[in-house]
């Protein structure tokens, strides 16, 4: 009979952000400004690489389904967030909640593995300048584009697959503003200790793996430009590098103490915040951080505006 009830439960509920009701439609607007800006921006990103022969190699390639990514995350879950400001009711089915959480976790995972990939690209490329074709060919790099997606689907299909040994019957609040795992398991009228496990072995090794091969790959790079000893290559060095790096750890920050710290009840709003980070603004910087600092996407952008 217990377990009759538990399956009754289709329907959620998502608090969303905590905000007072005067700032309903200020937030809203900004977080439609935020959406439409990185939309356009890594649509428009990716319609660049794609119409200029010349960007058609690995560095851009990458780029530009970083991009996809982005816009992919972006939507799954931003325009919730933009219909939950103005509803009344901010009711979600269970069979929403999972596509919206498997389509979250594939774009999460494949963005760490994408950001690992464009660190070894950019170590061959300045460590290894004169081997660079051989190495990194277009070939090779779709191969690496493709695993990424791989795993970032293999890992989401492992967690959503465990959800469905959970049932929900205590309660059908979920204290988030999209349904991610962590707001799920704490709800759970099942034992979710192998899911915390799971996510704690695999979360933890996949950022501990592909954030170790960033910081080795970009401290390689530091290294190789200070031998040069070329003041104006060690401040472009500099500045490239903190750029990605900073965007980085702004990335894996939040994913780190979400994911593979232990969870406490008290911290529904500090991971409510985390989450913004990767989810809205990490979309929104990178375009600029990776792309818009860059002088051959500069160049071909102003040489398609200026044919048109």
């Amino acid at each position: 009979m217990e377990k009759e009830n538990a399956t009754l439960l289709t329907e959620f509920v998502l608090t969303g952000l905590r905000y007072q009701p005067e700032w309903k439609i200020p937030l809203f607007l900004a977080f439609l400004v935020i959406y439409l800006i990185t939309i356009v921006w890594n649509l428009g990103l990716i319609a660049l690489i794609w119409n200029d022969p010349h960007l058609h190699i690995p560095m851009y390639l990458f780029l530009g389904n970083l991009a996809f990514v982005d816009t992919w995350m972006s939507s799954t879950v931003t325009p919730k967030i933009l219909i939950n400001f103005l509803a009344q009711s901010k009711i979600i089915s269970l069979s929403e909640c999972m596509i919206q959480f498997f389509s979250f976790a594939i774009t999460v995972s494949t963005e760490c593995f994408l950001l690992s990939a464009m660190a070894y690209d950019r170590y061959v490329a300045i460590c290894k300048p004169l081997l660079y074709p051989v190495i990194m060919t277009n070939r090779l790099c779709i191969r690496l584009i493709l695993l990424s997606f791989m795993c970032g689907f293999l890992h989401a299909l492992l967690h959503g697959g465990l959800l469905f040994r959970l049932t929900f019957c205590n309660s059908n609040i979920i204290h988030h503003f999209y349904c991610d795992i962590i707001p799920l398991l704490k709800i759970s009228c099942v034992d979710p200790s192998i899911n915390f496990l799971v996510i704690f072995i695999f979360a933890g090794t996949f950022q501990m793996l592909t954030i170790t091969t960033i910081l080795v790959s970009y401290s390689l790079v530091l290294v190789s430009i200070l031998k040069k000893k070329s003041l104006k290559g060690i401040k472009k060095a500099f500045s490239t590098c903190g750029a990605h790096l900073s965007s980085v750890f702004l990335y894996y920050g939040p994913l780190f103490f979400i994911y593979v710290l232990p969870q406490s009840p008290e911290a529904d709003d500090k991971d409510m915040t985390d989450s913004l980070f990767y989810v809205v603004i990490i979309p929104l910087l990178n375009p600029i951080i990776y792309s818009l600092r860059n002088k051959q996407v500069i160049d071909s952008l102003t040489s398609k505006l200026k044919k048109n």
